[in-house]
């Protein structure tokens, strides 16, 4: 026989087994791999587990990161087909992410409504209004960053809360098939290219802007975006290469997730480098756990891929039930309740998934049309966001009955406390809202828990000159600030309350009418893990240098004749003791939300500790007698929030305890 003509069979064999190779990897590719399933049991079990406040699983919230991975790999590895075989739809792609998402997403949110009708506090509804709104939007993440602040309602009681994450996909789903139809023809190795550039730019983002708005960078798609398209890298080397059998991988990768969940906490800055351990983790898995290897085997079991196939459905649930369960009740869910609700979350879920989620999914079943999926999916749309904007502009309906006008009137008792004037919070410009007269004789100077004396004093004192210069959770210390970028005190902040500070001083230093100065704050930043100076040093937390820093403060003070006293933080609990008091005037039920007055408030350790430099005024001595201490007195509600004195709260403690006279004396005698 010819050389050459065994050479061209060989040839010939060769192309064969290469064409049968890439026909094999794409026949895997594109079949259904049961440990994905299992992967996402894992992740809702983690955030169903960390929203339940079980204090082992205080890194959960990373459920939602492998989430994101795993969306992005199924996303591409179906773009990357239809490219492939030339019949890329993009209204075809709407319509299968419509028919998965939105209508279980519409039947979580309709159910809702009634719950909130009837349970929820006027501000709460109209919080929960225009959640819908911008649920129906895909912009609840835009709208979470935004309402986000120290003065936010909570989290505990936004049954729409988790839809940020949903909010982030969609977004990622509305760009990201377009860059890939227009990167495609400038071939497969210039499209990852690209992804990895721009996952790298996405990475580095996450990276810098936790340091700077910790909040912004959690909720906005800027820095999530590598997330995804994580799985869209691991998607293109899936296609390419086929599932790899590799257990060691595999498993670290699942290790990896699993620890994660475990030893992270709320100070682990997410999204960040730090994400790159779950991240990697569940790209570890989807390449490398082949149908033979120990992960998809146990990932693959019948329990995990069952779950795995409810888990949008339970994390749609899951919220929601929480939520209410928390508006329903004064305090918050024990450990058996949390693990009914829990159960409850999974049997709704069940339900959902096969009554609502899988009709839908397939077209031959139910709505063949695209036109009539669309045409509903936008009716629903605007019915939602219609009574969305309905609740907001009413205020969450107050205009319906008189308990609901009640109610409203009750939670405008409770309302935020700024002091003089909303002006008076972030007040650079030294706002003529924010003095009684421009010879003050008085200065308060602080934080949030410095606003709230203003109507005590004045109550106490009518017709002073008066002078309020205050920002939320900037304490007055001058030439440093708390760091604690995942509460929102970043680089940025941190930057400006020491300026604000410097900024009182010197306008103090100016002044020739000022007699004295009462500041007050928590100090509750003392418990954060980092500290800046007016040098921009990162220092670790140093309770000495922080006595001295404040000693040093009060010097100064001193040094230009004025007076100067400390009035304490309120007592607290941790509850919500002004919701307390609203719910139950909301449900008819008896009780007064007294508390116990905790011994291992490490705040107060602080105070205590300043004795030493300057007097402290402490309201405890107002409000408790020994421990036992009151919400409200006479029918006068004490405070509008955990910590926070109401208006009316401030004003009436302030007129019985004589608190300008008192709080004078020590000042000026010391």
């Amino acid at each position: 026989m010819s050389p050459h003509g065994t050479t061209a069979k060989s040839n010939e064999r060769g192309g064969r087994r290469r064409n049968l190779d890439a026909l094999t990897v794409r026949i895997q590719t594109m079949k259904y791999r049961p440990e994905i399933d299992g992967l996402r049991a894992l992740a809702v079990l983690a955030v169903i587990m960390f929203h339940a406040e079980f204090k082992w699983f205080s890194g959960g919230f990373i459920g939602v990161d492998v989430f994101f991975v795993i969306s992005g790999y199924l996303i591409t590895t179906i773009l990357i087909n239809d490219l492939e075989n030339q019949r890329f739809s993009v209204t075809g792609f709407y319509e299968r992410r419509a028919r998965r998402i939105l209508p279980a997403l519409f039947f979580v949110t309709l159910i809702c409504i009634p719950f909130a009708w009837f349970w929820m506090l006027p501000s709460q509804m109209m919080d929960f209004s225009q959640s819908l709104v911008a649920v129906s939007l895909f912009l609840s993440n835009i709208f979470f960053w935004a309402q986000s602040g120290y003065f936010a309602p909570s989290a505990d009681a936004m049954p729409m809360l988790h839809t940020w994450s949903l909010a982030v996909e969609e977004q990622y789903y509305v760009v990201f098939p377009v860059f890939l139809l227009l990167a495609w023809r400038l071939g497969r190795r210039w499209v990852v290219g690209l992804i990895v550039i721009i996952a790298l730019i996405s990475l580095l983002l996450s990276e810098i802007g936790w340091r700077r708005d910790a909040v912004a960078n959690f909720y906005l798609p800027h820095a999530r975006i590598w997330e995804l398209l994580a799985g869209s890298i691991a998607a293109f080397v899936v296609r390419q290469y086929g599932v790899q059998r590799n257990n060691l991988a595999a498993l670290s990768g699942l290790l990896a997730i699993i620890t994660c969940a475990f030893v992270y906490d709320d100070q682990t800055p997410i999204p960040s480098v730090y994400a790159l351990a779950p991240v990697l983790g569940t790209v570890g898995v989807i390449v490398f756990a082949d149908a033979q290897t120990w992960v998809a085997r146990l990932l693959g079991t019948r329990v995990l891929v069952g779950l795995g196939l409810i888990s949008y459905s339970a994390y749609l649930w899951h919220q929601p039930v929480f939520a209410f369960a928390r508006i329903r009740i004064d305090e918050s869910p024990s450990v058996w309740l949390y693990l009914g609700l829990i159960v409850l979350s999974l049997g709704l879920a069940v339900l959902s998934w096969r009554f609502v989620e899988t009709p839908f999914r397939r077209p031959r079943k139910l709505i063949r049309h695209r036109l009539t999926l669309f045409s509903m999916c936008a009716a629903a749309t605007a019915l939602f966001a219609g009574f969305g904007a309905l609740g907001s502009q009413t205020q969450g309906f107050v205009t319906l009955s008189q308990k609901q006008r009640d109610l409203a009137e009750l939670e405008r008792r409770v309302e935020i406390n700024y002091g003089m004037s909303p002006d008076c919070e972030w007040a650079f410009n030294l706002s003529p809202n924010c003095e009684t007269s421009n010879a003050p004789e008085l200065l308060l100077w602080g934080d949030s828990y410095a606003m709230h004396l203003y109507q005590g004093i004045a109550a106490s004192k009518p017709g002073m000159a008066f002078k309020q210069h205050t920002i939320s959770s900037c304490s007055p210390i001058l030439g440093l600030a708390g760091w604690n970028p995942i509460e929102g005190r970043g680089f940025d902040w941190v930057k400006n309350c020491i300026g604000f500070n410097n900024a009182v001083y010197e306008w103090l230093q100016a002044s020739e009418t000022v007699e004295f100065v009462i500041l007050s704050s928590p100090f509750d930043w003392v418990e954060s893990e980092k500290i800046i100076n007016a040098d921009g040093e990162v220092l670790d937390i140093n309770p000495e240098f922080l006595d001295q820093q404040f000693g040093a403060t009060i010097q100064k003070i001193r040094a230009l004749g004025v007076g100067v006293v400390l009035v304490s933080p309120t007592p607290r609990n941790g509850s919500d003791i002004g919701k307390c008091l609203s719910r139950k005037f909301h449900h008819s039920r008896n009780g007064s939300c007294g508390f116990d007055y905790p011994n291992d408030q490490h705040s107060d350790d602080f105070v205590r500790g300043l004795e030493q430099h300057v007097p402290v005024y402490w309201l405890q001595d107002d409000i408790c007698v020994g421990r036992a201490c009151v919400a409200q007195m006479n029918g006068v509600m004490i405070y509008r929030d955990s910590g926070h004195l109401s208006k009316e709260g401030s004003a009436h403690l302030g007129a019985r305890n004589q608190w300008y006279d008192r709080m004078k004396n020590l000042a000026v005698q010391d």
